[in-house]
């Protein structure tokens, strides 16, 4: 799924619901960012319009028109979401001229009328805004990243991060790049992290509608850990109490590893896609017998079992293909527009 770019005026209304994105802290000036350390990249990570230079040769590239007439105009029934850097739109377009295939559905980000088009090949990448909002979902529940334009390449060898202005969005950037402004691929374990809890539990990562103590995800969660017989009261209620306990359990644990304050400490996202196929699998044994009721004094759900059976295997799976499509964020090519004049 291809993503397209819209810059449009930072002010966002009261009625969007998102959470904050971060802003530069104000310990970091602009030299501050781009610092230089014996333990960071040498020079300052590239952008992605430098990287394209490159990279596109290969790649087709869109004219606003094309992609004007794709989104019927950017019709409204076909907008999907929206971000920080615009709207996303369902589009439908054809395959060049020559060239057999069915059209290709796409995500579209609608541009601005002086809006940068990007598109290029980037590897070595690190998401920097991982989290639930930017996760879109077909037909069949396969999951897919959207909304790149944060992402920033990764060190080069021999180094360990990048250092950068801190942006994100509140409730998922890591605390070592808030406090730091150093980028690493540990960096996106943490965001994911905070959205496999977003899972486990049904609730978003900051929730200012409820009790003070219950508003931010991660110190709620803290309260209940994996290990705690009252475990159970902070999963999805939607679930109605049938899922297989243990596997929720080591779910919890693997996104307490991805929770590590320390970078150094977290697990490669490659280890977490490992581990999470791993209690997949013992998932997908437990749900096919009986449902059972973990906790006491619950009314019997009025779910067929096979329904519910059939969502607990589409929430786990969904994890998974969550966890593998950050993991190839690293190595993934993802398409951007390149600048273009709009008549």
């Amino acid at each position: 799924m291809n993503c397209f770019n819209q810059f449009k005026d930072r002010s966002k209304t009261r009625l969007q619901k998102s959470a904050p994105t971060l802003k530069c802290l104000s310990k970091f000036d602009v030299s501050e960012s781009k610092r230089e350390t014996s333990s960071c990249s040498a020079t300052p990570p590239r952008r992605i319009t430098e990287i394209y230079e490159e990279k596109a040769q290969n790649l087709r590239v869109f004219t606003f028109a094309e992609l004007k007439q794709a989104t019927n105009n950017f019709n409204r029934l076909l907008k999907i979401g929206e971000g920080g850097f615009g709207c996303v739109y369902k589009g439908t377009i054809k395959p060049p001229e020559g060239k057999a295939g069915e059209p290709m559905i796409v995500a579209i980000k609608k541009l601005s009328k002086d809006g940068c088009q990007l598109l290029t090949v980037v590897h070595k990448v690190i998401y920097r805004d991982f989290k639930s909002s930017n996760i879109l979902l077909d037909g069949e529940f396969k999951a897919k990243l959207s909304d790149f334009g944060l992402a920033r390449e990764g060190p080069t060898a021999g180094h360990t991060h990048v250092s950068t202005a801190v942006v994100g969005t509140y409730g998922y950037a890591a605390p070592d790049y808030i406090e730091t402004g150093h980028l690493t691929s540990k960096s996106d374990v943490w965001s994911f992290g905070v959205v496999v809890y977003e899972m486990l539990t049904g609730r978003r990562s900051l929730e200012r509608e409820l009790p003070k103590p219950e508003q931010k995800l991660l110190e709620w969660v803290k309260q209940n850990p994996a290990d705690s017989r009252r475990f159970g009261t902070i999963i999805d209620p939607r679930l109605e109490n049938n899922y297989p306990l243990s596997a929720a359990r080591k779910v919890a644990k693997l996104a307490d590893s991805c929770l590590v304050r320390s970078g150094k400490d977290r697990p490669k996202m490659s280890k977490v896609v490992e581990a999470l196929k791993d209690i997949i699998a013992e998932a997908a044994a437990c749900v096919e017998s009986p449902p059972v009721k973990y906790l006491e004094d619950v009314e019997d759900s009025p779910a067929p079992a096979e329904q519910m059976a059939a969502s607990i295997k589409r929430r786990f799976a969904h994890l998974a293909k969550i966890s593998e499509n950050l993991d190839g964020v690293n190595t993934r090519r993802f398409m951007m527009m390149q600048r273009a004049k709009v008549t």
